[in-house]
């Protein structure tokens, strides 16, 4: 079997930590992939390295798509999981990898992104997630989470997950991660199960909060903040013009206020 992992560059990089979103099932609201690409460009970040979707994907799943170059040839556009890197001076360097959620041999896509941890010396990886849950929309979105080491929690300000049950690439990466003794944080956003618009640019400003305070990235918020804000207006519309969407809302703050 051919190696999946191409490496396109092999820079020195300073301190490096690795922060991997996944279209799918680990991203409600599309608020992990929209917070991995609000980094991407806030930061001059640069193609570092791709895994090949042939041995991961399901292509009736996840279909290729067909694109005209500006000669008007059709190119054929396979779906891969891609890094690009970013060197930031004074501070830790930055890898962002993006991509949908592999569909098959989970175990040997783990051990591609490890071979890419080893070999960048990565020092931590944080793994950005997003769930449906039964929240106030106009609430501050809670953001949970899990680490190796465990008191890094803490020091992100966020609460302990609790979840039991089936889980994604996101959980089966970071316990991966976790047998390796690489350190690395899974942080989740909470989002309203009832609001269908997408992507949430609120739970994208959560994630990207929340990871701030672990990593020092020179990130202007402001972009994202006016974003979930307008967003947070159309929210407020839809409830507005909705009695049995205005009723449910009514009801859940109740049972707020009643715990």
């Amino acid at each position: 079997m051919a190696d999946a992992l191409h490496l396109l560059a092999l820079p020195t990089l300073q301190r490096p930590v690795l922060i991997l979103s996944f279209d799918g099932w680990n991203d409600a609201g599309d608020s992990a992939s929209a917070a991995a690409d609000f980094l991407v460009r806030s930061l001059p970040t640069a193609p570092l390295a791709h895994i090949d979707g042939e041995e991961y994907y399901d292509f009736t799943v996840r279909r290729p798509s067909v694109e005209l170059t500006e000669g008007g040839q059709r190119r054929i556009e396979w779906p891969d999981y891609r890094f690009e890197y970013g060197s930031l001076e004074g501070r830790c360097d930055l890898i962002v990898g993006r991509g949908e959620e592999p569909h098959l041999r989970w175990r040997s896509f783990c051990d591609d992104v490890l071979e890419l941890v080893v070999d960048l010396r990565v020092e931590r990886v944080v793994l950005l997630g997003a769930y449906l849950a039964d929240v106030l929309y106009s609430r501050p979105v809670r953001v949970t989470g899990f680490a190796h080491p465990p008191e890094t929690i803490d020091a992100v300000g966020i609460e302990p997950s609790g979840y039991e049950g089936p889980t994604g690439i996101v959980g089966v990466l970071a316990d991966r991660l976790r047998e390796q003794s690489v350190p690395v944080l899974s942080l989740w956003a909470a989002l309203p199960h009832y609001i269908t618009l997408t992507p949430n640019p609120r739970g994208a400003l959560a994630l990207v909060q929340a990871l701030l305070r672990h990593v020092d990235l020179p990130v202007d918020q402001e972009p994202l903040v006016k974003s979930a804000a307008a967003f947070e207006e159309r929210i407020n519309e839809q409830v507005a013009s909705d009695p049995a969407l205005a009723e449910y809302v009514r009801e859940l703050k109740k049972r707020e206020f009643a715990q």
